[in-house]
């Protein structure tokens, strides 16, 4: 099934207690280039998560956003000063002994005393959490890869119809083919008697006009350039109904199209056909500039 490069997968789940939102979107690019944007602490994990990400989308610029945000206090404790809190319990002691006040400094006004309560965010360990990451990161890449195969199955209907309508064009230029070489006769025999007169005769024989327009109809004969053409337009067919990626094949088989393409239009010595040959050109940039979507 075709995928298109373009597309935007979303996910989001919890691992280690920790919530996950992995976001990507994808263009069109000639090889598979993945970019992640992630938070420090899951650096180690860079690698493996582009392997990932690169075996399923195979192809296009890959933009991957995850993101974290710890489950209420999960991951956070806190830690008293003990050494600290004791020597502010005796200072306060003290100032209540050196004033003559009374000693009424209880623990909540000692446990707002600078750095006597200090809290600590606990770093989750990347390897610890890497399974779960990565089922997630699944989530996001399926729905990607769903959103990439809808669109790629618009492309795939829209450049099998400009497949046909090459094929309906190429038909045209076999039809008109036919009839060049008698109208070439035709003509030349006319400009021979026009040019010429009675004294055609004497310079051209029947034998020697009928040999010109034989190596006429050699040169302008494209028999051959249709039958390869005919013949990638079934592999453009075949390849856009195929699995797997197939935009590199699909551009190797325009090329060879072009070429032929080009090759009629070059050979054929008609006003018609070099017409046919321009509305096929037309058609073969269309589905150039469609494929480059493909991946």
């Amino acid at each position: 099934m075709a995928e298109s490069m373009t597309g935007y997968g979303r996910a989001e789940g919890i691992a280690q207690s920790i919530r996950f939102l992995i976001e990507m979107k994808t263009v069109n690019n000639r090889f598979c280039d993945v970019q992640i944007r992630m938070p420090r602490a899951l650096l180690a994990l860079e690698p493996q998560l582009k392997d990932r990400i690169s075996s399923r989308l195979l192809r296009g610029k890959a933009d991957v956003f995850i993101s974290t945000a710890a489950s209420e206090t999960e991951g956070t404790t806190v830690k008293l000063n003990r050494d600290l809190a004791r020597a502010y319990s005796e200072a306060l002691s003290e100032i209540a002994a050196v004033t003559g006040r009374p000693d009424d400094a209880g623990s909540s006004v000692i446990s707002r005393m600078p750095e006597v309560l200090v809290t600590e965010t606990v770093e989750s360990d990347p390897e610890a959490l890497r399974d779960e990451l990565f089922s997630i990161l699944d989530e996001a890449l399926d729905s990607i890869v769903r959103m990439r195969r809808t669109e790629g199955d618009k492309l795939v209907t829209d450049l099998l119809g400009k497949a046909d309508a090459l094929e309906e064009m190429l038909t045209d230029v076999g039809d008109r083919a036919k009839s060049v070489p008698a109208e070439y006769r035709e003509k030349l025999f006319a400009r021979i008697e026009e040019l010429m007169g009675d004294n055609a005769g004497i310079y051209f024989d029947e034998g020697r006009k009928e040999a010109e327009v034989v190596m006429f109809a050699d040169r302008c004969a494209i028999d051959e350039e249709m039958t390869r053409l005919r013949s990638h337009i079934g592999q453009l067919k075949s390849t856009l109904t195929s699995d797997g990626s197939i935009g590199k094949r699909l551009d190797f088989i325009l090329q060879e199209m072009n070429r032929e393409v080009n090759t009629i239009g070059s050979k054929a010595n008609d006003l018609a056909i070099t017409r046919r040959v321009l509305d096929m050109k037309t058609e073969l940039e269309k589905i150039r500039e469609q494929i480059q979507n493909l991946v």
